[in-house]
């Protein structure tokens, strides 16, 4: 069984050593299943959230909050 290249979020390289690939979760997609977010382990602490859902995430909560009814 053959390995498959990953390639680190952070820096965009290769990660060709398998003890130093840490994996950081699955990320969704439109038209798809998606794919697995790989680091080195040296990057892993350095890899920031995705904006979108959180830029969306905000839009979210501002608007409840704006238009929730007060009690």
């Amino acid at each position: 069984m053959t390995s498959r290249l990953h390639y680190c979020r952070h820096c965009d390289e290769p990660i060709t050593d398998s003890d130093d690939a840490v994996y950081l979760g699955h990320q969704e997609a439109n038209s798809g299943p998606g794919w697995e977010v790989w680091a080195h382990r040296a990057h892993a602490d350095l890899v920031e959230p995705d904006p979108v859902p959180l830029r969306i995430l905000a839009r979210v909560l501002i608007h409840r909050a704006l238009n929730t009814p007060d009690e």
